[in-house]
């Protein structure tokens, strides 16, 4: 295998594990603090994403559109919160997930009725359109190296709220102990929104970032949806190192083992499958032989 090709891999694979975090992060602190399955957390990415397209085509810049995107996001994160999941609270989750998988369609259908049916492309910055040679036929393209560097800054950030400030003080007491913080005297009614406000937009930032990388097209959210619950499920509900181990652990997989893979001919032959179905497989497989030896995840409590 060519070592260069193997290095190109590496950071597709870095990078879309940091993506993999910004999405992944949010779910998993909602459901650890919160108790709620928000399967409607995709939609967010997908708004984020369409937000991306419209404000670049209004502003001619995508820095724009990220200035402008993460506030709009945060404001329907709070408005999603106020009107719906307010009510799931306490609820069982099987009512969570027939409102939240409705709360899908909803977005869905908005989607359809303001942006259309059709895919679309976010321009990259010009600053930005250009690749960085690494032998004289192969380049890696400048854009994706800023989107990791940018993921990255991101998952230090949130490091540092989490462990540092007195907010995520709260939110890991809320994870760990949700009934002790109310007896302490904490609004949880403000905690609550906030958390799923910060979840939400992480999310939607997220589309944000990688809709110049990736096509806008409708049903992105429900594919980005999945694999962050893998993610969870891997790292740990709650956890947020979990969730970057967990999203570095499948963005490698899928980068590598799609190269790996792809280096026997005769896979395809020998298997009736594409090298893009194995490699999913071989995500969820290792979901399972996870479960099977922590049950809880990698960094998740035992119940």
């Amino acid at each position: 295998m060519d070592l260069t090709l193997l290095l190109i891999q590496l950071l597709n694979g870095v990078q879309y594990g940091l993506l993999l975090f910004l999405i992944a992060s949010g779910l998993t602190i909602v459901f650890g603090i919160m108790g709620v399955i928000n399967l409607a957390h995709g939609s967010f990415y997908m708004v984020g994403a369409y937000l991306a397209w419209s404000l670049t085509a209004w502003t001619g810049s995508i820095f724009w559109a990220l200035l402008l995107g993460v506030p709009l996001a945060a404001m329907l994160g709070l408005l999603v919160e106020r009107l719906f999941i307010v009510h799931l609270y306490n609820r069982d989750h099987l009512q969570q997930v027939l409102l939240t998988f409705g709360l899908i369609l909803i977005f869905n259908e908005m989607q359809s009725i303001i942006w259309g049916d059709d895919p679309h492309s976010v321009p990259k910055p010009d600053f930005l359109q250009f690749s960085i040679p690494l032998t004289e036929v192969q380049s890696y393209p400048a854009y994706n190296l800023f989107l990791a560097a940018v993921c990255l800054v991101l998952a230090g950030v949130m490091y540092w709220v989490v462990q540092k400030t007195r907010l995520g003080m709260r939110i890991r007491a809320g994870s760990s102990n949700p009934e002790m913080i109310q007896a302490l005297g904490i609004n949880t009614k403000v905690l609550f929104a906030t958390v799923f406000s910060i979840g939400t937009t992480m999310a939607a930032l997220a589309g944000l970032l990688a809709a110049p990388e990736r096509s806008v097209y409708p049903g992105i959210g429900e594919q980005v949806l999945i694999i962050s619950f893998v993610v969870v499920v891997i790292g740990g509900i709650g956890s947020i190192k979990g969730a970057f181990v967990g999203a570095m652990m499948i963005g490698l997989m899928d980068s590598l083992g799609a190269t790996i893979l792809r280096a026997f001919d005769d896979v395809e032959l020998m298997s009736g499958l594409s090298v893009d179905n194995l490699t999913s497989v071989t995500v969820y497989a290792l979901m399972a032989a996870i479960l099977l030896w922590r049950p809880a995840g990698l960094y998740g409590r035992a119940h």
